[in-house]
């Protein structure tokens, strides 16, 4: 029999559509960061073994790289309505916007 592993995610940025909240419903291990997402409280929420960074902040997208460095497996998925930066596209897996695609939508996609 085998076993299911539980999805992690760590989100940064602020949370005003409740994606966080969505994914944690569908059985998500979510590490929130309150703030600017730097390298330290990128480890803290445990990015090194996360499987998805959810950044919802686009003026915080130098963390897609920071995030990156500490786990190049990491699938990097913005939800935002403002545009991913030319620099961060290339490090970004997916671009949703929350006007689009609803948080339970998110969460049904990625869990």
């Amino acid at each position: 029999m085998s076993e299911t592993k539980t999805m992690t995610v760590v989100v940064a940025g602020s949370d005003d559509e409740g994606v966080a909240a969505a994914l944690g419903a569908v059985g998500a291990a979510v590490s929130r960061i309150e703030g600017v997402a730097t390298r330290r409280s990128l480890a803290d929420a445990g990015i090194a073994d996360a499987d998805v960074f959810l950044l919802t902040d686009m003026a915080d997208a130098s963390a897609i790289s920071v995030a990156k460095d500490a786990n190049p497996d990491v699938r990097v998925v913005t939800y935002a309505t403002d545009s991913l930066p030319e620099f961060a596209r290339a490090q970004a897996d997916l671009a949703l916007d929350p006007a689009l695609f609803s948080p339970d939508l998110v969460a049904e996609e990625l869990g």
